[in-house]
């Protein structure tokens, strides 16, 4: 198991706080950070999967707004994985038995199926809570080691983590996060996407909902793919991830339909779009 390390807001600024044993990644603000690039020896995600839970009622609600929003995000996904946004982390790599091997662009939707799950999730939903859902999923479908779980959650819920919280909670902190829990022998990685109902997780209000949050997720996943439990690729100077160097500045973009965040480059030190 990793650390759990949290991004805490401190004057429009990010610090990182070690917390436990576990890993957790996240960003709300800019991070302009120096290039101190370094390969740490753990794993990458050579060939990533994506699911896709919707924990709430709307989501599967075709009169609710929050339907279009999820089938936007399903689409998003289904494109991401092989597309230019997304080649720009086939430069990243894990070394085993001396070889590299390269993260490689792939159909993020090949792995088991999304879920639609209509209980309503609590107001306040804990990291706890969110690793139970997940539990749950894995009860009827197999563990794969390279999918990454994505939790979303509706507007009318907020993700918290100790005294920490998203958009619509008392201590806004975060956007989004990631981390992994181990269950038995897997290493379950998981991001929580919590809804970016305020307009600190809102890269602009002629965005729609699910471009602000294609945005995090594009940042999430790429994160994960290339740093999952922690070991392998981030800044040695100041622990940071290299997507949150990225992630607010050089300003989102969109590419046709789907908004995103820049990636760090690690051929030109830099945060570029593909």
């Amino acid at each position: 198991m990793g650390r759990l390390s949290l991004f805490l807001v401190e004057g429009k600024t990010l610090r990182r706080k070690i917390v436990s044993v576990a890993l957790l990644s996240v960003s709300l603000l800019a991070f302009a950070g120096a290039a101190g690039a370094q390969y740490h020896g753990g794993p990458v995600i050579i060939s990533a999967k994506v699911v896709n839970i919707f924990w709430g009622p709307t989501f599967s609600n075709p009169a609710s707004p929050d339907y279009t929003y999820a089938q936007s995000l399903v689409a998003f996904r289904n494109q991401f994985g092989t597309s230019r946004e997304y080649n720009v982390i086939t430069q990243y790599y894990q070394v085993v038995g001396g070889v590299r091997q390269f993260v490689q662009l792939s159909n993020l939707s090949t792995g088991t199926a999304d879920w639609f799950d209509t209980s309503t999730p609590p107001t306040n939903v804990t990291d706890t809570a969110v690793r139970s859902k997940i539990q749950a999923y894995l009860a009827t479908h197999p563990f794969n080691n390279s999918t990454i779980y994505q939790v979303f959650l509706p507007s009318t819920s907020y993700s918290s983590n100790g005294s920490s919280t998203s958009c619509g909670g008392p201590g806004l902190a975060y956007c989004e996060y990631r981390a992994v829990f181990t269950s038995g022998a897997s290493t379950v990685k998981y991001t929580v996407q919590p809804y970016a109902s305020c307009g600190a997780c809102q890269v602009s209000s002629s965005w729609t909902p699910a471009q602000n949050q294609e945005h995090l997720v594009s940042h999430s996943t790429r994160e994960t793919v290339v740093n999952p439990l922690g070991n392998a690729w981030y800044d040695s100077t100041t622990g940071i991830d290299f997507s949150d160097k990225c992630v607010w500045s050089p300003a989102p973009f969109l590419d046709g339909l789907y908004g995103y965040a820049y990636e760090w480059s690690l051929a030109t030190s830099s945060c570029v779009k593909w």
